[in-house]
């Protein structure tokens, strides 16, 4: 089958998304705006490739010929995923990413409507953002259909980050986090909200972290107090409150100018076997206004490896005409119980 595109195919996380494609059988579309990678790529996988930027809307319509699914993997996507999106309603393609990004769930939120008169799915968040958090917070909910309040904690294992992952943080710099509060989405200091997680097989301390369930969940579930946190050591927190108090320095393009620079040197992103022998930690808790509570362990592979699966078995579904249009989470299109069926996870 070939007739789904991903786009962004020469990136990191999307050269794993198409080695996955191909082994089980599709033969996607690539494309990307690098001419020499994508032509590289096409020509090292036998595939077909189309070159084009997200900057022209019309382009990026005329290159969707032919085209049913695309899975969009070029961030930061606070930049691109609007036009993609828009561009695939406008040709009744269906639309999936894999970002993580409040702002672009958000924003993909808005073009419901249009979807659903086009009749197309758009479903961000398809890979490690934000399948296995957003299935757990599904699962929380069905445990405790009353729950007012939900925390959701990661960490990983024995992996680094891509490019892509330190180039949106590097994009990131500078802005406070982002918790749901009664409903709406606010803005609270880096660093002020921390807790010791018991992930199971570890005990990590997390910090509190604009990550997209504080969007997505809200959809999936209806709870209204949403608090997402990273595993990360104690001693980031100083380093977090230091930089409340620098923002503009953070935010000037000086400083992100030079962190690119240094970005530029390091690998791509962790090798194969760092992405084999790592793993992911997850930890729900969904309490009621009467304080009973109720909180679950998830288990699975690494996150690079994660969003290759998972982006290949949300897209062989759509493929499959199991979708449902207009804008959609993991969970709500699929139930609490896909992060189970990608490999490598399990609940703890």
């Amino acid at each position: 089958m070939n007739n789904f595109l991903i786009y962004g195919a020469n990136g990191y996380t999307g050269r794993l998304i198409v080695d996955r494609a191909l082994e089980l059988g599709f033969k996607p579309i690539i494309a990307g705006r690098n001419a020499k990678e994508i032509t590289a790529l096409a020509e090292e996988k036998e595939l077909e490739f189309r070159i084009f930027s997200l900057d022209d809307s019309n382009e990026i319509k005329k290159q969707l010929n032919g085209i049913a699914l695309v899975i969009h993997c070029a961030g930061p996507f606070v930049y691109t995923a609007k036009n993609m999106a828009k561009a695939c309603i406008h040709r009744s393609v269906h639309y999936l990413d894999i970002t993580g990004e409040i702002a672009v769930f958000e924003m993909l939120k808005t073009l419901d409507t249009e979807a659903k008169v086009a009749g197309v799915m758009l479903l961000p968040g398809s890979g490690f953002d934000v399948v296995p958090s957003d299935c757990l917070a599904a699962m929380l909910k069905e445990k405790m259909p009353e729950a007012n309040k939900l925390e959701i904690a990661f960490t990983g294992l024995g992996v680094g980050v891509s490019h892509g992952t330190a180039a949106t943080a590097i994009e990131n710099l500078g802005k406070a986090n982002l918790i749901r509060e009664n409903g709406i989405i606010k803005e609270v200091p880096m660093g002020k909200i921390f807790k010791w997680v018991e992930f199971g097989p570890v005990k990590h301390h997390c910090i509190s972290i604009p990550w997209g369930d504080v969007s997505t969940a809200f959809v999936s579930t209806g709870i209204p107090n949403i608090t997402v946190y990273m595993g990360m050591q104690a001693s980031m927190r100083k380093w977090m409150l230091l930089g409340n108090w620098i923002k503009p320095i953070l935010r000037s393009n000086f400083v992100k100018k030079q962190l690119r620079k240094r970005l530029d040197k390091m690998p791509a992103g962790p090798n194969t076997e760092q992405r084999k022998n790592g793993k992911s930690y997850f930890w729900g808790e969904a309490s009621d206004a009467s304080g009973n509570k109720v909180s679950l362990r998830l288990q699975t592979s690494e996150g690079y490896t994660l969003t290759a699966i998972s982006a290949v078995l949300i897209a062989s579904k759509v493929l499959n005409g199991n979708l449902k249009t207009g804008f959609q989470t993991p969970s709500g299109a699929y139930g609490s119980g896909l992060v189970l069926e990608v490999e490598g996870s399990s609940m703890i």
